[in-house]
């Protein structure tokens, strides 16, 4: 019986807000659904300034920094007429002095940019290993006594899903409501013992 009063104040206050600051209204949600934008309050099927402002460290975030140097990089290669590494190299150290750390490691890796367009931010920069198994630092070759597994960050980001501007029914043409969530981003690869012998 005592939390009764208290549940009324936040109902009470919750009422109050919404009539008193319409711009509230939208913002205020039950049982924590995400506001449901229109396509009008969209231009381009963006995200909302406010939303994308609360991600403003994005930039500063490994999967995301990379991506102008990386789409520049592909862009130059297609114009050189050369393709990515996509096979584990053969490591000779005379050759890899001045090279990022993504080439000089056992764990060789390369990065790609994965675009999701319901995500926010849409392009990431994902790692993917070269080996199987890692580069013995002896032969500058593959070996199989070790492997080559992914290193995984958590990056907070924003996800778009279709929604209705009604509550319920089928979601309304170009109507989009967002929600945070994370998800584990590639950055790098490492070498392990093999689970088994």
């Amino acid at each position: 019986m005592r939390l009764l009063p208290g549940l009324l104040f936040l109902t009470w206050l919750h009422t109050c807000l919404a009539h008193h600051n319409p711009s509230l209204r939208g913002h205020l949600h039950t049982h924590g659904t995400p506001r449901c934008y229109s396509a009008e309050e969209l231009p381009g099927g963006q995200a909302p300034p406010h939303l994308l402002a609360r991600g403003a460290k994005w930039g500063q975030a490994l999967p995301v920094a990379l991506v102008s140097s990386l789409e520049a990089a592909g862009h130059q290669r297609k114009y050189e007429g050369s393709s990515a590494a996509t096979q584990c190299p053969v490591l000779r150290p005379e050759e890899l002095l001045e090279a990022d750390t993504h080439q000089r490691s056992i764990s060789p890796w390369r990065y790609r940019v994965d675009t999701d367009g319901d995500r926010y931010p849409q392009k990431l920069a994902f790692a993917e290993c070269l080996c199987g198994g890692c580069i013995d630092a002896r032969t500058g070759r593959e070996t199989a006594a070790l492997n080559s597994v992914r290193l995984l960050q958590s990056l907070l980001v924003l996800r778009r899903q279709p929604c209705s501007l009604h509550g319920v029914g089928p979601p309304t043409p170009g109507a989009f409501a967002f929600h945070a969530e994370f998800i584990r981003v590639p950055v790098g690869c490492t070498c392990v013992l093999p689970r088994s012998v």
